[in-house]
């Protein structure tokens, strides 16, 4: 395991040093999350399918290795389809106004700090993947099934959210869908899948607790999409351009677990 998780955090390192050279040549942001999605996806390959006793990967190595795979390229592409490689992020050229003449150097610093929540993530897929029982248990088949089901609702959210900005006499906020539910269902969403993911490393006998160690990585991105880079730096964008009416969604609509 050591040497997958060196090869995977030279990778990830690598990565985000070269998204941030990018951003910094362009001076936009629209790279950086979409690559740091694909990068992430690469790292869990590597975890995923590092070879075990045998040379050939398990089943449930193969499982994990897709489900990861699939997360990673739907997200990045969707933030790339959305941003566009000439787009800016607001939070990055917030951050940017922020720092002011240390941007340079603190955004660098950032980035490497996704690089260490991305291989957070590739080693909770590693010890899902490595997990040493028969393939597959109930608890491969509920986290599986959750996994999907926050992929393919995800997507949703997103496809409404894209809906919802082709209207031409749409209202000030969306509230199509998921968005009537949430006010971020993609981020929640996100936190589902790896939820998922990481029941697939619980043990019923709970003869190998490693594998509750999985449970890092929902724990990481939700503290993360809540508290650090998700919502907050997003409503705070949201309330100075759409003002009241997004006041007004937010007493109404909660911000993560979406209302039944």
């Amino acid at each position: 395991m050591t040497v997958a998780i060196i090869i995977a955090a030279l990778w990830m390192v690598l990565a985000m040093a070269i998204l941030w050279s990018r951003s910094e040549k362009s001076g936009v942001s629209g790279e950086i999350d979409g690559g740091w999605a694909l990068s992430t996806g690469i790292a869990c390959l590597i975890m995923a399918l590092w070879p075990g006793e045998g040379w050939l990967p398990e089943p449930r190595q193969v499982v994990v290795a897709i489900l990861s795979s699939i997360w990673s390229y739907r997200l990045g592409r969707h933030i790339f389809s959305r941003n566009g490689p000439a787009g800016d992020d607001p939070r990055y050229a917030a951050l940017r106004r922020q720092w002011q003449e240390r941007a340079s150097v603190r955004m660098f610093l950032f980035l490497q700090s996704q690089a260490v929540a991305g291989l957070i993530l590739a080693f909770a897929v590693y010890v899902v993947a490595h997990r040493d029982s028969g393939f597959p248990d109930l608890f491969d088949l509920i986290g599986a099934g959750v996994a999907i089901f926050a992929l393919v609702n995800e997507a949703r959210a997103d496809a409404q959210l894209a809906s919802y900005r082709r209207q031409k006499d749409r209202a000030p906020v969306c509230e199509i869908g998921w968005w009537g539910r949430s006010r971020h269902p993609n981020y929640f969403f996100e936190f589902l899948f790896w939820f998922g993911l990481a029941l697939m490393g619980v043990d019923w006998r709970l003869d190998e607790l490693m594998g509750l160690l999985a449970f890092v990585a929902p724990a990481m991105m939700y503290h993360l999409l809540t508290k650090v880079s998700g919502i907050p730096p997003l409503e705070e964008h949201m309330l100075a351009s759409r003002g009241e009416a997004y006041r007004d969604y937010m007493e109404r609509v909660p911000p993560f677990f979406p209302k039944w």
